[in-house]
């Protein structure tokens, strides 16, 4: 059977990014970037998203595009003979149903806060309050499942149709809406009174903070952030290389899905933080930033219903995005691995899916006594570690290395003829020893640095 291609570059590049943006933006970011001094945090991710995410983005596009096959199969007709590279691949497949093992979840979160805000739940609450509907809901294995179901089911039968009538027609709509919604929330946040001290706070570095921090740790934390932003080393960016045409080089796009995911995690910031400021709410909140205090934030602010709805319905857009790019990752591994058809491997993955999401939602009410790493952790915590700590870094490093070992995986010759082929930015020979030498090191330091943070 033909390979499916997409319909448009647009559409490569809006879906790409949808994978890529998600609640990792705008969620983690702003909170990281209140964590560690504000202004030279968001430097140092945009010099580490350049310095590292590209060249990782454009290997993995590359090896879809040459390969024409999901990362379960990509490695079988590119690696020498005798070689075992396509046994990670295995790994990377595995990573991607624990990734949604909870992200379909705390999409499910999403859609129950949209909902909430715009029925005006949250009116009227005080903080104490929105405190105690988060603990609520998160208490409910009822409500989680029944809005995790939705998301996996809907998200399965977007992708039960063909490529272009499917994913690419409702991500090209939501990812659009996404960033009209996002810049409408932004120019709203900065024109509020007092809006001009938290872009201050989030532009400029601060120095209290940094020293109190320690300059070392906001280094780590920003290449953390820039790293897992992008969702590499699970294939996530080689099935949609290999849906790709052969009339761009892929290094110019991967710049333009970088410039985009920045763009959401910038703009998020500037959302949040005049706003915070404005209505002298804490910046630096941690995880709890988006569901509780964001809802105190638009309890206080005018017209703050409308808002709030605004920017729950953006971050469900986020999320689903995202969900819908790892199903069809997950759908081509199946379709490549098994010959399934694609309604075929839709159905036996939604069901698998509403199964595997269940220690996620049972993690805060029925198992809460499981803490696996202490005090306030979860089952979420422990699936977010093993692929966001231990699968996109090892993943990252496989494909470098093949990408750039001549002897025992497909060579940097290879790897630029395809990376190179179109018209746009290219992949230049100077590179070479950056990413034959210093790109594995990054990794694999920041994998031995996430290991060691997380049990210090």
């Amino acid at each position: 059977m033909a390979r499916e291609k997409l319909g448009s570059r647009l559409g490569f590049i809006l879906l790409s990014a949808g994978c890529a943006i998600g609640i990792g933006n705008v969620w983690k970011f702003p909170y990281m970037a209140g964590q560690n001094g504000g202004g030279l945090f968001v430097l140092l991710y945009l010099l580490f998203l350049i310095g590292f995410g590209v060249p990782v983005m454009t290997m993995e596009f590359a090896l879809g595009r040459a390969s024409q096959k999901s990362i379960i199969k990509m490695y079988d007709g590119l690696e020498p003979k005798g070689t075992r590279w396509h046994l990670s691949a295995y790994a990377a497949m595995a990573g991607n149903y624990l990734l949604m093992m909870f992200y379909a979840v705390v999409s499910g979160w999403m859609l129950q806060y949209f909902i909430d805000t715009a029925s005006g739940k949250f009116a009227g609450q005080t903080p104490d309050g929105i405190a105690k509907l988060f603990g609520e809901m998160q208490a409910d294995p009822i409500t989680q499942t029944i809005y995790m179901a939705i998301v996996v089911i809907l998200g399965f039968f977007v992708c039960s149709f063909s490529l272009q009538k499917g994913l690419e027609r409702v991500t090209k709509f939501m990812m659009i809406a996404l960033l009209i919604i996002m810049v409408i929330l932004a120019i709203n946040s900065i024109f509020l009174d007092g809006g001009a001290e938290g872009l201050k706070f989030y532009l400029l570095p601060d120095a209290t903070k940094i020293k109190e921090v320690g300059l070392g740790n906001v280094i780590v934390a920003a290449m953390n952030q820039s790293f897992f932003t992008l969702s590499l080393g699970m294939g996530s960016m080689a099935i949609f290389g290999s849906y790709l045409g052969k009339e761009r080089s892929l290094m110019g796009e991967s710049v333009n899905i970088a410039v985009l995911d920045t763009f959401v995690a910038i703009t998020s910031g500037l959302i949040i933080f005049p706003a915070c400021f404005s209505f002298d709410i804490q910046v630096d909140a941690g995880p709890p930033l988006i569901f509780v205090t964001l809802p105190n934030l638009f309890n206080n602010m005018p017209l703050g219903r409308l808002w709030g709805s605004l920017f729950f319905v953006f971050m469900t857009f986020a999320a689903f995005s995202t969900v819908l790019a790892v199903f069809e990752n997950i759908l081509a591994c199946c379709m490549d691995l098994f010959g399934w058809s694609r309604k075929k491997a839709c159905l036996i993955n939604g069901i698998l899916l509403l199964i595997l999401c269940m220690p996620c939602v049972l993690g805060y009410n029925v198992w809460s006594a499981f803490k696996p790493f202490g005090e306030g952790s979860a089952v979420l915590d422990l699936e977010d570690f093993i692929v966001s700590n231990i699968i996109l870094p090892l993943g990252s490093l496989v494909m470098i290395l093949f990408c750039v070992n001549k002897r025992y995986g497909w060579g940097w010759k290879n790897f630029t003829e395809e990376a190179n082929t179109g018209k746009g930015l290219k992949v230049q020979n100077w590179m070479k020893a950056y990413m034959t030498f210093v790109l594995p090191v990054i990794v694999i330091v920041l994998f031995v640095m996430g290991i060691v943070l997380k049990f210090k």
